[in-house]
């Protein structure tokens, strides 16, 4: 099952922005874009807009802005939510695992867009419109705009949970069980636990309930608070909690020496000292040596392809 990713047009290098330019972003491209297929998405094009076109903004009600051109004051705020119903029904079959937005865009952007009051005067509080259609429509899917991945922290959380999604969706196509959720549960335990203790408590009580409820009502709840839970940041202080938990399924195995070194490695990186990809590897040598069942499939151990770094820089 292919990785689908949305993401806007102009990011890929492609000119269509109102001044016929681009905002080619070169990490996406090259380095995350040999584990995604992209869906490239332009609203103002796909709507019916030209290239170059008169810039556009936000005018008017935080909750309910129009779209406006900045100088003859065009209303094309009917165009783009007709032609975004149409498009969110197509990008439904899809089957995306997440989306990446144009940050700032009247139409694209996610969050902290202006919306001008009638004095003139911007609040940037707005969302643009098409991201906000979007949203309110996929409230599952993991979604981001490219200034934010900027931050390794915000990059490693989103990829995160974009692979988490891809991995949910292949399990719910291949004739899913009860049993099989289990499992996606019990692979994902110590990554929940990184993010959220109160997350990873209700889907035990979820599975703990499995034969109570029905499977769909279950699959739904599980999914929700997945992705819920892991909104929120895996900290350093919560990674160090996973890693020590980590540590102590090899107390019978490791040698007093390397009981030693594992502390150490995991104290550095409490400090800041080393990122987590250190103790993690070494977690993962541990888990090939003494063959560890139960930690060879924690996807908290490899939660997304080595090649990406992620974990390199937090």
């Amino acid at each position: 099952m292919i990785l689908r990713l949305g993401i806007s047009t102009c990011l890929l290098g492609e000119n269509v922005r109102y001044d016929g330019g681009h905002k080619h972003d070169r990490y996406l491209t090259d380095v995350v874009g040999p584990f995604v297929e992209w869906v490239p998405v332009c609203p103002e094009v796909e709507c019916g807009l030209p290239v170059p076109r008169e810039a556009m903004r936000l005018v008017g009600d935080l909750e309910n802005p129009r779209l406006m051109t900045q100088k003859t004051g065009i209303d094309h705020t009917t165009r783009m939510y007709h032609w975004a119903e149409t498009k969110l029904e197509e990008l439904e079959s899809m089957q995306l695992c997440g989306y990446i937005f144009k940050s700032k865009s009247p139409s694209s952007g996610m969050r902290d867009i202006k919306v001008y009051n009638e004095k003139g005067y911007p609040a940037k509080k707005g969302v643009g419109l098409f991201a906000k259609a979007f949203m309110e429509r996929f409230p599952l899917l993991p979604v981001e705009d490219e200034g934010r991945l900027h931050d390794a922290g915000l990059r490693e959380n989103f990829i995160e949970r974009v692979f988490i999604m891809h991995r949910w969706q292949q399990f719910m196509s291949n004739d899913p069980t009860a049993k099989g959720l289990l499992q996606f549960h019990t692979y994902h335990k110590l990554l929940m636990m990184a993010h959220s203790v109160k997350h990873l408590s209700l889907l035990g009580k979820l599975a703990g309930n499995i034969k109570q409820n029905s499977f769909e009502n279950l699959t739904n709840q599980n999914i929700y608070n997945m992705m819920d839970g892991l909104k929120l940041k895996a900290t350093v202080k919560k990674n160090v909690n996973v890693l020590q938990h980590i540590m102590g399924y090899f107390k019978k195995q490791l040698s007093k020496d390397e009981k030693q070194e594992l502390l150490e490695v995991i104290e550095n990186y409490h400090h800041s000292l080393v990122p987590l990809i250190v103790p993690v590897t070494l977690l993962n040598h541990y888990v090939r040596k003494y063959d560890e069942s139960y930690l060879k499939n924690q996807h908290y151990l490899h939660p997304h392809p080595a090649e990406l770094m992620l974990r390199n820089h937090v």
